[in-house]
């Protein structure tokens, strides 16, 4: 009798250690093997928002700092990023080349309003993660109908409505003129412009104009505001045209009380463009710690970056905020990666996407990614900050959830 139930005793205990690792099997989606993780990525390296380029360099640069080191959990990153040109025809057909033909994993970080948009319902339609996109649309914090889009950046509404807030404050008597991207971008930002400034926006704001992505320049549009007798300006716009708004309402001697959003104020590619002297004054939001600011020069979370872009991205302008956003977004990534595990599947990606809660080193002090199952908004929180003509000064305290 004891020796049957050693026998079963050991038969139920060699079941047990064969089939304990069955639980733990490596599951991979197109993308993945036990080598590799092939990741796509979308970014304008050239036309009217090239500027943005700086971001998906900076991601791979990480990429390749990330390989260098053994990968992730033992595999290495296999990064394609095409260029798109900020054209959102264009960004389907390279979504499509990535998905359908480059079998890629997911989607990372592809770049801008329109064309994420474009892609928006083919993402979902295909169940490929779309995901930390470089858009702060309120559009892809919807976890109910998109469940396989993600956002990354604060939300443009929010953002807008903290600096209505901020005028409300400071200056309630403001006469506002408006500069604005016209697309979903732009329209986004000024949702929360508006929502901030609840009943006063109709008497406050004097003067709103808009531009296209494909125009020269806002030359004749920053005149136009200048006439409106606006002492308060509300500038919308990406790259190449907010370094232009700043540099005509400089030559025009139009002096207002002046807010740029926060996806343009990178101080060399912006600031330093448009003449450093020029935007002395101007107010934004920030989230990430500005590489210009000497006051984090001494930190170990700047020093790492530091020596980051010196090893792997000598070629990136160390005054450029984008190379910080992309070297944080890529850190993002990193910890989804390393949450899944051997569980590649792509519904395991959004999974441990909406399952975070870590603090990239180059975000500022109280601002945190944070996610769930019914929060795609990573990041919430921003603090103000004033260009003195050598770098952004911040002030005040984090706001935001």
């Amino acid at each position: 009798m004891k020796r049957k139930f050693l026998a079963v005793a050991l038969a139920g205990l060699t079941a047990a250690l064969v089939g304990g690792p069955a639980t733990a099997q490596k599951k991979y989606d197109p993308g993945a093997t036990d080598k590799e993780i092939k990741i796509g990525g979308i970014s304008p390296y050239s036309g009217p928002a090239s500027a943005y380029g700086a971001i998906g360099k900076a991601i791979d640069a990480y990429f390749k700092k990330i390989n260098a080191e053994g990968g992730i959990n033992g595999r290495q990153i296999k990064f394609i990023s095409l260029d798109d040109g900020y054209n959102p025809a264009r960004t389907v057909e390279q979504a499509r080349k990535l998905v359908e033909q480059e079998e890629v994993l997911l989607l990372f970080n592809t770049l801008g309003t329109p064309p994420n948009s474009a892609i928006h319902k083919y993402m979902n339609q295909k169940k490929v993660p779309q995901l930390f996109v470089a858009t702060g649309a309120t559009l892809w914090g919807d976890p109910k109908n998109f469940p396989w889009t993600m956002g990354w950046q604060p939300n443009y509404q929010a953002e807008g409505k903290n600096y209505a807030l901020h005028i409300l404050e400071n200056k309630p008597n403001a006469k506002i003129g408006i500069l604005m991207q016209n697309d979903d971008y732009g329209r986004d930002y000024l949702k929360g412009f508006l929502d901030g400034l609840g009943d006063k926006a109709k008497t406050m704001i004097v003067k709103q104009v808009t531009y296209e992505v494909t125009d020269p320049t806002v030359d004749s549009q920053m005149v136009e505001l200048k006439g409106s007798g606006a002492d308060t300006f509300f500038n919308i716009t990406t790259p190449k045209f907010a370094a232009q708004a700043i540099k005509k309402a400089a030559e025009i001697g139009w002096k207002p009380t002046h807010y740029l959003n926060s996806v343009s104020n990178a101080a060399g590619t912006v600031m330093v463009a448009a003449g450093a002297e020029a935007g002395i004054g101007v107010i934004s939001a920030f989230y990430l710690k500005d590489p210009t600011d000497p006051q984090w020069g001494n930190s170990k979370e700047y020093k790492d970056w530091l020596a980051f872009m010196q090893k792997y991205h000598p070629q990136g302008d160390l005054k450029d905020n984008f190379n910080v956003f992309g070297y944080s977004v890529a850190q993002t990534l990193e910890q989804v990666l390393k949450q899944a595990g051997d569980n590649l599947t792509r519904e395991n990606i959004m999974k441990q996407a909406a399952s975070l809660d870590f603090s990239p080193p180059m975000l500022l002090p109280g601002v945190n990614v944070k996610t769930a199952a019914d929060d795609f908004f990573p990041i919430e929180r921003e603090q103000l900050a004033r260009w003195d003509g050598k770098t952004w000064v911040l002030f005040g305290k984090v706001i935001g959830r």
